[in-house]
């Protein structure tokens, strides 16, 4: 059996062990026969818990499941395409988008707006309009820029100053905003895999599967460009085009999980590091669906730790996803001169 079948054998294992323990363990204890049954359709003693199992627990463990993988891939194609290991979503302004959005939502527009052109939103459907629509807004700019920008590196810094504009932007709004405001944009600004209701989990796992069929039809363009652009161009690859596709395939599932789940730290950045160590190689044929297994089971353990250990509601996610990507990112860094990644 080879490294890469034993390692995608080992992490499906754990998927569906922490998927299954997502559904039994959280904030709210009910007896395991419960759940049991709740699930086969038998009913529960307790109406809450049917509700806490079918329409809070399961589309919250569905949605991490979907997002961890989508997310590490995002960060490992921007990786890639910048020849970069600490560039993940963030670091072309996308997520700053979101932030943005969310930030226009809560600290303008408030409670006060429940209907738009005649069609009544709700306050949180309002914050997640606004996060894609500021997401977006960024990822659109960043793409003008990529049709007249050729260097990565240019376009890179690009990306990192229109984050900074963004930042300064929401720093203005928050000063000129409520104390409540500002808090609940700080929750927000936490993650949280509850956002997606089993009503929008399928318009959402639609969103994130397109994402991932795109950068599986571009694995071998990734290939060629670890390699080098002029060797890629040289392979009959349309840089231009393919650096096109690749951004959209990173925005899009930045975007889509940002607006519904808040930005999620560190799973795009350090899973696909986990992913090129195990396999101890840059091929995207082995190396991307293992990020997308390893990014769920991060995403999974990390929503089942936050479920377990929050009386109230869950601990923030961010507040624990670092626990498991600093580590990574401090031996990168550490080991940058012996690890070779984009050759």
């Amino acid at each position: 059996m080879s490294k890469g079948l034993l390692y995608s054998l080992v992490f499906s294992i754990s998927i569906i062990l922490l998927f299954i323990a997502s559904l039994f363990l959280g904030s709210v204890s009910i007896p395991f026969h419960a759940v049991w049954d709740i699930l086969i359709g038998n009913g529960a003693e307790k109406q809450a818990w049917s509700y806490i199992v079918l329409e809070s627990r399961l589309p919250q463990t569905i949605t991490a499941l979907v997002s961890g993988g989508a997310i590490a891939v995002s960060g490992l194609l921007l990786q890639t395409t910048f020849r970069n290991p600490l560039a993940d979503a963030g670091i072309l302004g996308i997520s700053s988008g979101a932030n943005l959005g969310v930030a226009l939502v809560i600290m303008l527009i408030g409670t006060n707006l429940g209907s738009i052109g005649g069609f009544s939103l709700s306050y949180s459907m309002l914050i997640v309009i606004g996060a894609f629509i500021g997401a977006s807004v960024i990822l659109l700019i960043i793409m003008g820029f990529a049709s007249v920008v050729r260097n990565n590196i240019m376009l890179l810094i690009i990306g990192i100053m229109v984050g900074y504009l963004t930042s300064s932007v929401i720093s203005i709004l928050k000063f000129w905003s409520t104390s409540e405001d500002a808090y609940s944009f700080m929750i927000w600004g936490m993650g949280d895999f509850s956002g997606v209701t089993m009503d929008e989990l399928p318009f959402y796992c639609a969103v994130i599967a397109i994402g991932l069929l795109i950068s599986i039809l571009l694995i071998k363009p990734l290939n060629a460009l670890l390699l080098g652009e002029r060797y890629a161009v040289n392979l009959g690859v349309n840089i231009k085009l393919i650096r096109f596709l690749l951004l959209l395939c990173a925005g899009l599932i930045t975007a889509i999980t940002c607006a519904f789940c808040g930005p999620i730290a560190f799973i795009g950045l350090a899973v696909p590091h986990i992913a090129r160590l195990l396999l101890g190689t840059s091929n995207h044929k082995s190396l991307l669906p293992l990020t997308i297994l390893i990014g769920s089971v991060m995403a999974l353990l990390c929503n089942l730790i936050s479920a377990v250990a929050g009386a109230n509601g869950g601990l923030p996610l961010n507040a624990i996803t670092p626990i498991f990507g600093a580590p990574v990112i401090i031996y990168v860094i550490l080991n940058q001169k012996k690890i070779q990644y984009f050759n």
